[in-house]
């Protein structure tokens, strides 16, 4: 008599395969990509039915949907407290750098998967989304930094973009150089966001060419 293929294994519960299924999901999009990832690939490496997919998530845009929030809230999760966490400005930078290079090597799969389909340069898309948010952050800091230095604040908005997304990119080349360490790397991004606000003047013009 031929064996059922799952006779001897457990019966998962509804949230084990659930939780099972966004594992497996998540592996084939930071593989693969969205666009190229399919239910099937999605049920065969589950080793269940295209259906059980469908059941769950209702299709690959559920399930994809499901991965990319969890992303998002772990890794705004990291830069809000490094962001709240006090102390000096220039220490705040440094500790912001740090839990993004942290965030990708802990969870290198889930960062590819956020920067392959939403890039950075992306107006739209959750971690273009997740940034500005963080941006906003970055601006009431700076807010208060500039008015101590007795710069415009008015333009604090402009600056918080500007660091967010060196921090931004620099954390995607390094997704994949993984050189210098991460600490030489936020040391090296702090050194050129710090000095060069330290550095900066009130009224800063284009100089133009000679």
């Amino acid at each position: 008599m031929a064996r059922n293929k799952s006779q001897g294994r457990p019966r998962m519960s509804g949230h084990e395969r659930r939780e099972q299924l966004v594992s497996v999901a998540r592996a084939l999009f930071a593989e693969k990509g969205f666009e190229p990832t399919s239910v099937e690939e999605i049920a065969a490496r589950a080793e269940v039915s295209k259906p059980v997919v469908y059941e769950h998530f209702g299709g690959k845009e559920g399930i994809y949907a499901v991965v990319v929030d969890r992303e998002v809230e772990a890794l705004s999760a990291r830069l809000t407290t490094s962001l709240h966490s006090g102390g000096h400005p220039r220490r705040i930078v440094e500790r912001t750098a740090l839990a993004l290079l942290d965030y990708i090597e802990d969870n290198e799969d889930g960062f590819r998967i956020l920067v392959r389909d939403s890039p950075v340069a992306q107006a739209t898309g959750p971690f273009s989304s997740m940034l500005g948010d963080i941006a906003g952050r970055v601006e009431d800091l700076l807010r208060d930094e500039f008015a101590v230095r007795q710069l415009d604040p008015g333009t604090a908005t402009l600056y918080a973009q500007m660091l967010v997304g060196m921090i931004a990119f620099t954390g995607q080349w390094w997704l994949e150089e993984r050189v210098p360490a991460k600490e030489e790397v936020a040391a090296h991004l702090t050194n050129l966001a710090w000095n060069g606000l330290r550095g900066m003047v009130r009224d800063p013009k284009i100089k133009g060419t000679d």
